[in-house]
C-alpha cells in the first residue's frame, strides 16, 4: 500500500506540472475506490489492495505518451470503475473526458467517484463504443477486447483536426506479446495504421509494469 506521501512523491517526480490540489484528488483516490468496491465490485479485491500502482498509475502512463492540450475530447472506452479515465482527468483538468461502459453499475461508480472529487470535465454515460456519436482526438481504453475488435469499434471516431504533437489515435493500455493481435489491422485493406508501442517500464520501472505498454495507434 503507498501512502498518501508516498502518492504524492510518485506523482510529483513523474508530472512536476501538477499542482496540490491535484495531488490531493490523487492521495484520497484509492480510499474512494476501496469504499466503493465494498458495494459495487468493480476492482479485484487483490488489486484494490495495489490501486495505486495498478490501477492509477498504470492509468497515467498514457500521459507519458501524449500531453493532452486543454479543450481535446478523449473518450474512454470500456473504462470499468474509471480507468484509464479518471485519473487522466485529474491530471489534465482542461481536458474533456467522456467514459463509456455497457454495465450501469460500473458507471455509477464513475459518477459518484467523479462527484467525490468535484470533477467538472468527465461524463460518464452507459453506452456500448459504436453507438456514441461525436469525433474524439484521443480514444483510450485498457485491454477490454481483443484490439482488431476494439480497431473496428472506434475507426470513425477520431477527429480529422490535428493539434497534439502526437497524431490523433488510439492509446490502448496492454500487456504481453502484441505480434499476433496487432497483425490483423496491419494486414487490412486501404491505408495501412501507423502503430507504434511504448514499454511502460521505461517510464515506471517496477515489477509490475514490465510486460505492460501502451499501444498507439493512428489509423
Amino acid at each position: 500500500m503507498y501512502s498518501n506521501q508516498d502518492i504524492s512523491k510518485v506523482i510529483k517526480t513523474h508530472f512536476a506540472f501538477a499542482t496540490h490540489e491535484q495531488l490531493q484528488r490523487f492521495e484520497i483516490l484509492p480510499t474512494i475506490y476501496s469504499d466503493w468496491n465494498e458495494k459495487i465490485n468493480v476492482v479485484s479485491r487483490k488489486d484494490i489492495e495495489n490501486i495505486f500502482e495498478r490501477h492509477i498509475l498504470h492509468s497515467l502512463a498514457i500521459a507519458k505518451v501524449c500531453h493532452f492540450k486543454p479543450n481535446s475530447e478523449i473518450l474512454d472506452v470500456g473504462t470499468g470503475g474509471g480507468f484509464p479515465g479518471i485519473p487522466l482527468a485529474i491530471l489534465f483538468p482542461e481536458v474533456n473526458f467522456t467514459l463509456i461502459d455497457s454495465i450501469g453499475k460500473k458507471i455509477r461508480v464513475v459518477n459518484e467517484v467523479k462527484d467525490a472529487l468535484g470533477l467538472k470535465n468527465v461524463n460518464a454515460i452507459q453506452m456500448r463504443a459504436e453507438h456514441i456519436s461525436g469525433h474524439f482526438d484521443f480514444i483510450v481504453s485498457r485491454a477490454v477486447t481483443q484490439m482488431p475488435e476494439f480497431v473496428e469499434w472506434v475507426r470513425n471516431k477520431i477527429s480529422k483536426i490535428e493539434y497534439h504533437s502526437l497524431d490523433n489515435g488510439i492509446l490502448y493500455l496492454k500487456g504481453g506479446d502484441l505480434t499476433q493481435e496487432l497483425e490483423p489491422i496491419l494486414q487490412g485493406k486501404g491505408k495501412k495504421p501507423k502503430i507504434k508501442i511504448y514499454d511502460i517500464y521505461n517510464y515506471f520501472p517496477s515489477d509490475f509494469f514490465e510486460t505492460k505498454k501502451v499501444v498507439y495507434i493512428k489509423l
